[in-house]
């Protein structure tokens, strides 16, 4: 039996043989940025990738997501998954948008897909992958990013998805009942010195489609015919700004949209008008009350002006909660790679405010999500860019074939540790039937005396 040192230093030595490889194809991937459950000439390439190293796959799943698996050579036992995802932003303004649909990786998440090949590569090692148990699955995953609301709705009520979140979707599908585990790691670039943070939670959230229907009518002749839907709106918008001051310092509430359609033309009253809003929270008991808090001030704008408004609630993501085995062995990994003092554990309660649907998996299973250094800008916006590919990509790489080498090797004893010890908060038929039930539509006429 090898030394699990020597494994990790073989992994890695095959991630570094096949560097310039793994950076091309996560550049490849941000000059072909695609939006979720669109994601397919990604998906082509991870595909070509999986064909290239022999990796057996399953793809078109959740439309877009492609599932290899990778036995180890030494016997059955638990099975990790690696998750890389597929999609990008809307960002026009962003140096590598698409011109046509405006899609860019304004959140790095090309630089997953380089990371879930990468540590594929290492572990395909045949000196490492013969002295592991169980399995490998990399899974590249669509439509994290919960955007084009309108458009996904379209697509549901069509039958082509349920939820409108990748991994909720896969769920759903039961592509996550043959995986007892999973990790995956996300580039930031507010890390200061440190290379890695590990630990902290996230935001859950609710999805909000708001369609106010008014009366139209001509804007300067007989504005007194109309009903202004775009005035509605607004007097919402006010009330939401009215409750911030409600919401609790500890459910770290945010509250936040945009419209996505003010009118037809100028000189007409506004009779279409469409919102596309989130409620985040920390928990899902506050998340619960926020959404109340924020239906009323919806239904508060179409009463004020007679307008209808119909208010689509869409489940969104659940918090972030990290399994504290597979945190630890992140972090012991992660120290190896880049150094003791370059890696920061964050508190299980420290929020960053933003959601995954990772939060979602971390409800009926074993995971682990930590951050990378590596990019530079603000998230989410034009100027966000991977500018240290070895620390946003390879290193990354390197740290999750580690990890997946402590789990796997010496009969998975790791692996085995993490099922004994874990206990999710809900399995996956309780999932799913949470999430239904948060979907719901609720018609208001604020016209009806």
């Amino acid at each position: 039996m090898t030394d699990i040192g020597e494994l990790k230093r073989k992994a890695c030595a095959a991630i570094d043989a096949r560097k310039p490889e793994i950076v091309r194809v996560a550049k490849h991937i941000l000059e072909n940025p695609e939006t979720g459950f669109n994601e397919r000439r990604t998906g082509a390439v991870v595909t070509h990738e999986f064909q290239k190293m022999g990796i057996p796959y399953r793809g078109k799943l959740a439309r877009t997501g492609i599932k290899g698996r990778i036995e180890g050579g030494a016997g059955p036992g638990p099975t990790v998954g690696i998750l890389g995802e597929l999609d990008s932003l809307l960002a026009f303004e962003h140096p590598f948008a698409d011109p046509d649909t405006g899609a860019a990786h304004a959140c790095g998440h090309h630089a997953q897909i380089g990371m879930m090949l990468g540590a594929a590569m290492g572990l395909l090692s045949p000196d490492v992958l013969g002295e592991l148990s169980g399995a490998i699955v990399p899974f590249a995953v669509p439509a994290e990013e919960f955007v084009e609301v309108e458009r996904r709705l379209a697509l549901r009520e069509n039958g082509d998805i349920e939820f409108l979140g990748g991994k909720q979707e896969l769920i759903r599908l039961g592509e996550f009942d043959d995986i007892d585990m999973a990790m995956m790691c996300h580039t930031a670039s507010d890390m200061g010195a440190r290379r890695f943070s590990i630990g902290g939670t996230s935001n859950g959230h609710m999805v909000k489609f708001v369609e106010y229907t008014g009366r139209g009518a001509h804007a300067g002749s007989a504005p007194h015919l109309g009903i202004n839907a775009l005035n509605a709106a607004n007097i919402a918008m006010a009330a939401i700004h009215a409750n911030r001051e409600t919401f609790r310092e500890q459910e770290t509430a945010r509250v936040h949209g945009m419209v996505n359609r003010g009118g037809d033309v100028v000189n007409a009253v506004p009779a279409d008008v469409r919102l596309e809003w989130r409620v985040r929270s920390s928990t899902p008991e506050a998340l619960v009350r926020n959404n109340a808090r924020v239906d009323r001030c919806f239904k508060a704008g179409a009463l004020a002006v007679g307008a209808k408004v119909r208010i689509t609630t869409i489940p969104g993501y659940f918090p972030l909660r990290h399994d504290p085995t597979l945190r630890d062995l992140f972090r012991s990994n992660a120290q190896e790679v880049v150094g003791r003092d370059r890696v920061l554990v964050i508190s299980t309660s420290r929020n960053r405010g933003g959601s995954t649907d990772m939060g979602d998996l971390s409800q009926i299973m074993p995971i682990c999500h930590p951050w990378t250094a590596g990019a530079a800008g603000p998230g989410h916006s034009k100027d966000y860019l991977i500018r240290d590919y070895d620390q946003a990509v390879i290193n990354p790489a390197k740290i999750m074939a580690m990890v997946v080498i402590d789990l796997l090797a010496e009969d998975a004893l790791g692996a085995r540790k993490v099922l004994s010890e874990s206990r999710p908060s809900m399995t996956k038929d309780q999932y799913i039937s949470f999430q239904r039930q948060r979907a719901a539509v609720v018609d208001f006429d604020g016209g009806v005396e």
